[in-house]
């Protein structure tokens, strides 16, 4: 199954991080799938590259999976058990992102990324696994958020987590049907809208991403425009001048990661879009407390 290079894909950043938060060098959390075996711990622990006890360990519950996905993944996705597993380390200013996955099949290494970078960690090592091959990687997804709180100290806005949530999951569909670059492509021009959306009808929504989805000779059914329509309801909750602030001071990252994209003309404008699509899970996260 294909998934989206976003968010690379899609997690919404959070207003007046830098002096919101103390987050410093060498933070570090691994959060466990609730279901291990002692042997499976000690299998992902070998592949953390670090001993257990090394770092603060949190668990993550099938329970607290459903909380965020649950109407927006299919159950079978998500499964019963929590197996996948998460760590991250806070690197230094500048460092960027480093991420690794292995044996999931279903969030992709653009999905993590985007959940750490708009949960507002720039600069950090992130290893997602699961000791069997296979496995959907919904556990570590929540597990992100999970580790994101812990470090900070900070609950996240649950509304933001949701609609972050639901991009992802909205993007990677579409990713599956229409492919990775054509969905980020137009989730992300959306997002450059928003300000603008919130004052749209459903119908003049809905001509606004047809004229996008022409504009880029992108082609989507009804069924998928008013999937993007839901998205760009649930994301008009979050604050756009903010996300568009955070997003662009991490543009060398997101350069990066968007450099599979082989249309130079279509790099120059996606790129500026998929600058915005990091801003969805956490944005106005503070704001509403």
């Amino acid at each position: 199954m294909k998934k989206i290079l976003t968010f690379f894909l899609a997690l919404t950043l959070i207003a007046g991080l830098g002096s919101a938060m103390a987050i410093s060098e060498g933070d570090s959390r691994a959060v466990i799938g609730a279901d291990l075996t002692a042997e499976q711990k000690a299998s992902v622990y070998k592949t953390f590259g670090i001993e257990q006890g090394a770092v603060r360990e949190l668990s993550v519950t099938n329970a607290e999976e459903r909380t965020y996905l649950d109407g927006l993944v299919a159950s079978s996705v998500i499964g019963t058990r929590s197996i996948s597993c998460v760590y991250i380390e806070v690197l230094g200013a500048g460092k960027g992102l480093e991420v690794e996955v292995s044996n999931i099949n279903w969030c992709t290494k653009e999905m993590y990324t985007n959940a750490l970078v708009t949960a507002g960690i720039d600069d950090a090592r992130l290893i997602v696994t699961s000791p069997i091959a296979g496995i959907s990687g919904t556990a570590a997804l929540t597990g992100i958020y999970k580790a994101y709180e812990d470090i900070t100290g900070e609950p996240l806005d649950e509304i933001a987590k949701l609609a972050g949530t639901q991009e992802l999951v909205i993007t990677a569909e579409l990713a599956d049907e229409i492919g990775n670059i054509d969905a980020v492509t137009i989730v992300n021009e959306l997002k450059l809208i928003l300000d603008q959306t919130v004052n749209m009808t459903d119908a003049e929504l809905i001509a606004e991403i047809k004229q996008i989805a022409a504009d880029y000779d992108i082609s989507v059914s009804d069924g998928q425009i008013n999937q993007l329509v839901s998205l760009c309801r649930s994301l008009e909750k979050l604050d756009p001048d903010q996300l568009r602030a955070k997003v662009e001071s991490l543009k060398d990252t997101f350069v990066k990661l968007s450099g599979a994209k082989e249309k130079a003309g279509e790099l120059v404008e996606s790129v500026k879009g998929f600058f915005q699509s990091v801003g969805n899970f956490f944005s106005n996260i503070f704001s509403k407390k």
